[in-house]
């Protein structure tokens, strides 16, 4: 009777405790499905691993130079620009270097997410204009030290300058404020330098303008016979200038290359010679003086066409000698070849100077309307961004400068979608001395749009 009395008291524990059991698991399953923490707990311990010191990278693409007469996607021109810029977002993204890494991220005032690790891989021309009452960094009104008066819109007869009060927000990845007196403190004992055509200047200037906030500055040192940069003897102005921040020990520079090709006169004693100009060359000043610099941004572009070699008198050279090749009588695939070569020289050079860190910035946008520059053409809009705001495509609508540093440890300095959304911010019409008839669609109100361009910059340095 015991034993009966004792084997149904332990049958109905062992039921209790069944029942105990699937309550709580019950219980649990709820609290799973209700409280997100829980999972998040668990999650995080099953997919936590140590950082790998193995990065992950995609195979690069090949990026020789294609010299088909019908290769010429890569070439920039007005409509591709407007057409690629339109087709945001329709395209799938190029191949990138991927990185592991552990990122925080904040949120900017729009809600979007951004981050702020500076291991992480970031578009920075992929993003969207906004406005900002801190802009512009200096007035246009002043920096007459390092601005050319024919950039300064503040000077001219334009009433509207709207356009100063934008700035770039890059997606997914946040910008520092830029404040100059930070930048120089970490540009201290640096050389910073531009090599390439006026746009070049443009971001020079900006440049200069901006590290010393557009007051004067009689302290700044100018140290362009350093690097042998003098005026010559009947010309309207030196091949470049270089200046230097005595209190950090900072120097920027700007060199006049049009054509990143290396350009020496047939004919030394004649003024009036023809000019080689070695396609597979690079300027001999960059490399006579490669090693002096920190940072280096090179561009070119605009010059490319048949109308600039004929007035410049440029005869192009391959090999120390005339070109023969008749795929590269082709200015667009001359230019193809020449930006690819100048990239491979650089890339060849970099593991002797460690310390360098190089650019190639892409192609600046022209918006002329209904002519050209000298046929009445207009960009007389002066209403900021009409054509929209935002540019989501990954891929760079320069695909000559894309290509050719693909592969390489030259990095792109990407302006050319972001710029082409700004059309108000041109010179247009608007001159201290303007010329009835011509419009300048081309170069950029300072400050303006090269600004930030030199934001992208210092992002990536």
């Amino acid at each position: 009777m015991m034993k009966g009395c004792n084997f149904n008291i332990l049958k109905g524990t062992h039921v209790s405790i069944a029942l105990l059991t699937l309550g709580f698991v019950t219980v649990m399953l709820w609290a799973w499905e209700k409280n997100p923490f829980l999972a998040t707990l668990l999650l995080a311990q099953q997919n936590f691993r140590l950082p790998s010191s193995e990065f992950l990278v995609d195979s690069p693409i090949n990026s020789s130079v294609s010299m088909s007469p019908k290769g010429h996607r890569e070439e920039v021109n007005e409509s591709m620009l407007t057409k690629e810029t339109k087709r945001v977002g329709e395209r799938n993204a190029s191949p990138t270097t991927s990185i592991t890494t552990f990122t925080s991220e904040v949120k900017d005032s729009d809600g979007e997410e951004l981050s702020t690790s500076k291991n992480t891989d970031c578009n920075y021309a992929k993003g969207r204009w906004v406005a900002d009452s801190r802009r512009p960094f200096y007035s246009g009104f002043g920096c007459k030290q390092w601005l050319s008066g024919m950039w300064a819109c503040r000077l001219t007869q334009r009433t509207d300058f709207s356009f100063e009060g934008y700035r770039w927000q890059p997606k997914y990845c946040k910008m520092a404020e830029f404040e100059r007196f930070s930048f120089l403190r970490r540009m201290q004992d640096k050389t910073i330098a531009f090599i390439g055509d006026s746009l070049g200047r443009q971001q020079f200037q900006s440049m200069m303008c901006m590290a010393s906030g557009g007051e004067e500055s009689p302290e700044v040192e100018d140290v362009a016979r350093e690097y042998g940069l003098v005026k010559p003897r009947g010309a309207k102005r030196p091949d470049g200038w270089v200046y230097r921040f005595p209190n950090t020990n900072t120097t920027i520079l700007y060199y006049w290359s049009a054509s990143l090709s290396d350009l020496v006169p047939i004919n030394s004693t004649d003024r009036a010679s023809d000019v080689a100009m070695h396609l597979d060359r690079p300027p001999a000043f960059l490399r006579r003086f490669l090693h002096r610099f920190d940072v280096l941004v090179l561009n070119t572009g605009h010059h490319w066409n048949r109308g600039k070699l004929t007035a410049n008198r440029w005869v192009m050279h391959v090999n120390g000698k005339p070109n023969d090749n008749k795929e590269l009588e082709d200015v667009r695939n001359a230019k193809n070849f020449t930006v690819h070569n100048v990239v491979r020289w650089l890339d060849s050079q970099l593991p002797s100077h460690p310390r360098l860190k190089t650019f190639f910035r892409t192609i600046s946008p022209r918006h002329f309307h209904d002519g050209d520059w000298n046929t009445g053409g207009t960009c007389n809009n002066t209403v900021p961004l009409t054509g929209g705001s935002e540019v989501l495509q990954d891929e760079s609508i320069d695909r000559v400068v894309e290509s050719a540093v693909r592969g390489t440890k030259v990095k792109i300095l990407d302006i050319t979608a972001i710029s082409q959304l700004r059309d108000e911010a041109h010179m247009s019409g608007y001159s201290i001395r303007p010329t009835q008839g011509i419009n300048d669609c081309l170069h950029w109100c300072l400050p303006g749009v090269p600004d930030t361009w030199n934001e992208l910059l210092i992002a990536q340095i």
